[in-house]
């Protein structure tokens, strides 16, 4: 087993490359130590070279609702009235400190991603 650091393109084809042919070794054993080592190494080359940006908070809010079957009812029951949902959805109303508390804790949307500016 021969690891070296991911620096380039090359490099990290290479190491998805050994990955796929090791992905099933076992725990324990030399070629699982490498699959463990390589696996973290790839994920450190990819958040550096390709890092993904939070999701817009209003987005985040629909497609959880998407996921879960709810209606934009179903989520004035989370924050409010009907008509503050819809505003909120469209932009128009900034979530509060308490909806985005009720918002995280029903629909599981890290905090981070809500109190970001939209």
């Amino acid at each position: 087993m021969k690891i070296t650091p991911i620096r380039n393109e090359k490099d990290y084809q290479n190491a998805i490359n050994r990955l796929e042919e090791i992905f099933d070794a076992k725990k324990g054993t030399e070629e699982g130590d490498e699959l463990e080592i390589l696996s973290i190494l790839i994920d450190r080359y990819e958040n550096e070279n390709f890092p993904i940006e939070m999701p817009d908070p209003i987005e985040a809010i629909k497609f959880r609702m998407e996921q879960m079957g709810m209606k934009q009812k179903d989520l004035a029951e989370v924050v409010g009235f009907k008509s503050r949902v819809s505003e909120i959805l469209s932009k128009k109303r900034k979530l509060t400190l308490g909806m985005i508390r009720k918002l995280n804790s029903t629909l599981h949307i890290p905090t981070e991603v809500l109190i970001q500016d939209y």
